[in-house]
C-alpha cells in the first residue's frame, strides 16, 4: 500500500516537477517541492506566506463568524505540523483530545505564530532533506499529507481574505 501511495505522489508531480526544475526527479525532490511550495514558495498556487503577508494581528483574528480566522488556521497548521515532525523524529506527543483546540489564536501572538509555523517548516524540510531513500520511501505518505493538509487551509486563508476585503488579488490568485 505504502508503495502505492508513493508511487501515485511521484505520478501526480513529476511533470510539474520535470518542468520547474532541472535537477533529476526523485522522492526527495517531490517531498522537497510540496513542502517548499505550502511554507514559502508561490508556484500553482499561493504558499502559506503569501496567503498570510501582511496581515496586522487584527485582520489575522478576523472571521466571518462562520468560518476559521487565517490567524487561527496558522496555529492549526503550526500544530499538526509540529506534531508530525517530533513523531517523524521519534519522539511523538499525545494530541489534543479535541481538534478545535489547535485553533485556539491570540491576535497579540500573530508574529510569534508566523515564526513558529515558518520554523516547523524549515524543520520539516530539513529533516527530508536528510533522510536516506529507505526513510523517504517510509515517511513519504506522511508529509505528502502534510503539504495536502497544509494547500488545504491556505485556500482558506485566501478565502478568508478575500471576504474581508484583505487580499490582493495581484499576488496570484484572483
Amino acid at each position: 500500500m505504502r508503495t502505492l501511495i508513493v508511487a501515485a505522489v511521484l505520478c501526480f508531480t513529476v511533470s510539474a516537477t520535470a518542468q520547474d526544475t532541472k535537477a533529476p526527479v526523485n522522492l526527495k525532490s517531490i517531498l522537497l517541492q510540496q513542502l517548499h511550495e505550502v511554507h514559502n514558495q508561490k508556484n500553482w498556487f499561493v504558499s502559506e506566506k503569501e496567503a498570510a503577508m501582511g496581515l496586522t494581528p487584527e485582520q489575522a483574528a478576523w472571521s466571518d463568524g462562520k468560518n476559521h480566522s487565517v490567524g487561527q488556521l496558522v496555529q492549526h497548521l503550526t500544530y499538526w505540523n509540529r506534531m508530525t515532525l517530533v513523531a517523524l523524529q521519534g519522539h511523538p506527543e499525545k494530541a489534543v483530545d479535541d481538534n478545535n483546540e489547535t485553533f485556539n489564536f491570540d491576535p497579540k501572538t500573530w508574529d510569534a505564530t508566523q515564526k513558529q509555523f515558518d520554523q516547523v517548516m524549515t524543520d520539516l524540510e530539513t529533516l527530508v532533506q536528510s533522510a536516506d531513500d529507505a526513510t523517504l520511501a517510509k515517511i513519504a505518505p506522511t508529509i505528502a499529507r502534510v503539504a495536502q493538509h497544509n494547500a488545504y487551509h491556505i485556500g482558506e486563508m485566501v478565502t478568508s481574505r478575500k471576504k474581508q476585503g484583505s487580499w490582493d488579488p495581484e499576488k496570484g490568485v484572483k
